[in-house]
Parts: C-alpha cells; sequence; structure tokens
C-alpha cells in the first residue's frame, strides 16, 4: 500500500510504499491451528510450506485441498488433509494459543515439548561451493521487488548448483518467506538433492528446522546463527553457512560435522 509521510524538519510530504502484514489463519479439516502476521501474496505457497515445516505435511505426499477465504480482517486458510497427514495431525495436534508475529516462529507455544520435533537427517548432497554465495546474494536483490519498493521485506531464495537463482519468495517474517519458498517448490515438484536454500535473514533454529524439514541440503544466512541453530544443523546433517562481517562465508557445519565446536572457519 501507499502512504504519506513528513520528510525531513516536517515540511515536505512524500508518498512511500509501505509493506501489507495481515493476519493469516491456518484451519486443518475445520479445526484452527494458528493465525501468523504475513504479507498476502503467494498464501497457497505459504499453506503447503507452513505445513511441511511444521511437520503437518510431508514433502512427497499428496497436496492437500486448499481454500483461502479473504475477508476485512485478513485471510483464512483452509486445508483438507487426508489418509497419513490426516492421522499425523490428529495424532499430534496441538493448537497455537497466540497470534504469530511476524519476528517469531514460536508464537503461541505454551510448553517446551511444543519445540522439539522428531529427529530429521537430510539426504548426503555434494558439498557446497563457497564461491557461489557471494554472486548468488548480489542476483538476488535484483529478485526483491517487495523489498525495493518498502524495504520492510525478507527473502529466501533456492539456489541452484550452478549457482543461478532458481526460485524466490519473499515476506515480512523470515520464517513466513522460507515457508513459502518450501511451500512453491513442493507445489512445482522442484529437486532439493543439490543446490542450497539463501536467506536474507539472520538464522535462528527455527529457521534450520523449516529447512530440514523440506530436504534442503544447504542453507545460508546473510546474517550469523545462533548456537541453537547450528546444534540442529549438526544433528540434521545440514550444511550451514553465514555470511562474515566483511561479508565472507563462513561454515558452521557439514554432514560429517557431529563433533566440530561451534565457532567456524572461513570456508574455502
Amino acid at each position: 500500500m501507499n502512504a504519506t509521510c513528513q520528510g525531513r524538519g516536517g515540511d515536505e510530504a512524500r508518498l512511500v510504499c509501505v509493506a501489507e502484514e495481515t493476519p493469516v489463519a491456518f484451519r486443518y479439516n475445520g479445526f484452527p491451528y494458528a493465525v501468523m502476521m504475513a504479507t498476502p501474496d503467494d498464501v497457497e505457497d505459504f499453506a503447503v510450506g507452513f505445513s511441511v515445516s511444521e511437520g503437518i505435511v510431508e514433502p512427497g505426499s499428496r497436496l492437500p485441498d486448499i481454500e483461502v477465504i479473504a475477508c476485512d480482517d485478513g485471510v483464512t486458510i483452509d486445508i483438507s488433509l487426508d489418509g497419513n497427514d490426516l492421522h499425523r495431525y490428529l495424532a499430534t495436534r496441538r493448537v497455537r494459543q497466540l497470534r504469530g508475529h511476524t519476528s517469531c516462529g514460536l508464537c503461541g507455544v505454551q510448553d517446551l515439548d511444543d519445540i522439539a520435533r522428531p529427529p530429521l537427517r537430510v539426504r548426503a548432497a555434494a558439498a557446497l561451493d563457497p564461491d557461489l554465495i557471494l554472486p548468488a546474494l548480489d542476483t538476488l536483490r535484483q529478485w526483491q521487488p517487495l523489498s525495493r519498493q518498502t524495504r520492510g521485506a525478507h527473502a529466501s531464495a533456492w539456489v541452484g548448483p550452478d549457482g543461478a537463482l532458481q526460485m524466490v519468495r519473499e515476506d515480512v517474517g523470515r520464517h513466513n518467506s522460507l515457508d513459502k519458498l518450501i511451500g512453491a517448490m513442493v507445489r512445482g515438484g522442484s529437486a532439493v538433492d543439490a543446490g542450497f536454500c539463501l536467506i536474507t535473514s539472520r538464522c535462528s533454529f527455527e529457521m534450520v528446522q523449516k529447512a530440514a524439514a523440506a530436504g534442503f541440503p544447504a542453507l545460508v544466512s546473510a546474517g550469523a546463527p545462533t548456537t541453537h541453530a547450528i546444534r540442529l544443523a549438526r544433528s540434521a546433517g545440514l550444511s550451514l553457512y553465514s555470511l562474515s562481517r566483511d561479508g565472507q562465508p563462513l561454515q558452521f557445519t557439514s554432514p560429517e560435522s557431529l563433533e566440530e565446536p561451534i565457532c567456524p572457519e572461513p570456508a574455502s
């Protein structure tokens, strides 16, 4: 949307583009699950990606039926599960009791037990070439129209083994942008056995959790990871990189790094 604001000194009005932030409610077979604050674009990608990263839908299973209902108060996504996905959801059903803010992936979780997920191991893949990271990040800036217009959005991208960007999704929330990317790739049947996921944000453990749930072999973040993110990436066999203060790639984990220290070595 557009908004009018005052320039420096209050003597000049200017029109600026502002990112949308809308409540998005998730319902599974009629049961309410969560309300997330998100940019109301690529909503069906969001529905599938959120379901995969929450462990409700497996990446290889049949895509659920999705109905998107928009109203003045926000967007409701009705997702119809069947088969194993429905059985899994009913057996492990939880409800987030609070609104999920754009900055947090755990809003509404009431107990520490709700954070833990079954241990995941991603499939081994070819080693990531660190020389591909900086060119991919430079290219990604050209694929971020929402960020360019508003300066208020994160992006998540899938980068092929040759370093070429294949898919990008944006959102005001970093978790949401990754969910949308995951959903777009699942819906498109995109392979994840080679390449890496690139995110423009910092890397908390939820971002690693989502990447592992999607089967991504490698995750690269523009911002530094947390210790919890590193430990989770290590246990999942996921290669984790971020950029140093001078913009150089740092490797924190690799598929063989089960006992490596937390502090990284410069990528070589």
